[in-house]
């Protein structure tokens, strides 16, 4: 049984394949290597024992596309990962964000309506809700109108998906991820951005190693516990498992309905400062930084409400904050031995 993981190489595409290789599904990758390594396959196979097949593709060329749906015809599954995904890019340059979130989703989706049955994952995010006015955040919160240019192409993906499920055999399952931090424990994979990281714990797992001066946090002034902003931080293992989760619920055709949502989060929101205070806990030294101005598309609070996933998907997730610190630090002074 074939399936697709686009972006497989990328930080939770390559856990992801890990987790579907563990379970005995033959993994596909497809990955244009703009924002992850051709390493990371071999870290997949000393984890695994196995190396997925690999297929170096552009998703925003069609022709690519098309060709290679008419090379893999046995193809029951596609997980789709790939995408531009930091906000402050996003909104310095919105139309990137358009044509790599959007463009490749069409191309993917026309291949897969031409099968009699096919089966998608779609990789959301919580920024879809924008503010939301209530925590925490549950699957029938309302959409708010999005805060960033990445925000408004997860939505629009979640609509484009919405609209080819009335009109073909496609199922699908959009899963809203929270906020992914950490590695797998053998260290073997991980979070490897390109260039300054976009994300906090890379950032912070960086200044810890002394490759970044300080730690910037932006703005300390929110009505939260502390004044900086609060995230649900879910452990990428956790994260991963929940894919294969979803994956099996529509291969067994035990989804209720062509398009199903679920949050992946933990169902705790962790401020910053705490984050800030997880690292040092794990890393046993302080972590230099400086309260710097808010950033524009950045939401005061965002956690989940994980009951619908807990119950429907029966998952929930298994590690804590310090954990998915922890091993995200092992990680980062591993690649930089």
């Amino acid at each position: 049984m074939q399936i697709v993981v686009t972006g497989g190489l990328g930080f939770i595409g390559s856990h992801t394949v890990v987790e579907l290789q563990n379970e005995g599904y033959e993994v596909i990758v497809i990955d244009n290597l703009s924002n992850s390594s051709i390493d990371v396959l071999g870290g997949i196979e000393r984890i695994t024992g196995k190396q997925p097949i690999f297929e170096q593709i552009d998703l925003r060329e069609k022709a690519a596309v098309q060709a290679f749906f008419a090379k893999y015809t046995e193809v029951t599954g596609v997980i789709h990962f790939a995408a531009s995904k930091a906000v402050g890019e996003s909104v310095q340059n919105p139309l990137l964000y358009y044509e790599n979130n959007i463009a490749s989703l069409v191309y993917l989706l026309q291949e897969l309506q031409k099968k009699p049955e096919a089966h998608f994952i779609f990789s959301s995010s919580c920024t879809v809700y924008g503010q939301a006015e209530v925590m925490p955040i549950a699957e029938t919160t309302p959409i708010q109108a999005a805060m960033s240019p990445y925000g408004n192409t997860k939505q629009i993906g979640e609509e484009i998906i919405s609209d080819v499920t009335k009109v073909s055999g496609l199922n699908a399952i959009l899963l809203r991820y929270f906020n992914p931090i950490g590695a797998h424990p053998s260290a073997e994979i991980g979070e490897l951005p390109i260039g300054v990281p976009q994300n906090l714990v890379p950032f912070i797992t960086q200044t810890g190693m002394g490759l970044r001066k300080e730690l910037s946090v932006y703005g300390n002034d929110y009505p939260t516990v502390d004044g900086t902003c609060v995230r649900d931080y879910i452990h990428v293992v956790d994260l991963a498992k929940a894919h294969v989760v979803a994956l099996q619920r529509l291969l067994d055709k035990k989804n209720e309905t062509a398009l199903e949502v679920f949050n992946l989060g933990t169902g705790k929101g962790s401020s910053v400062l705490e984050v800030i205070t997880a690292f040092e806990k794990v890393s046993e030294q302080k972590l230099p930084y400086t309260i710097v101005p808010r950033r524009e598309g950045d939401v005061t609070e965002a956690y989940a409400n994980t009951e619908k996933a807990n119950k429907i998907l029966g998952w929930k997730t298994a590690a804590t904050l310090e954990e998915a610190i922890e091993s995200a630090w092992k990680w980062e002074q591993k690649i930089r031995k």
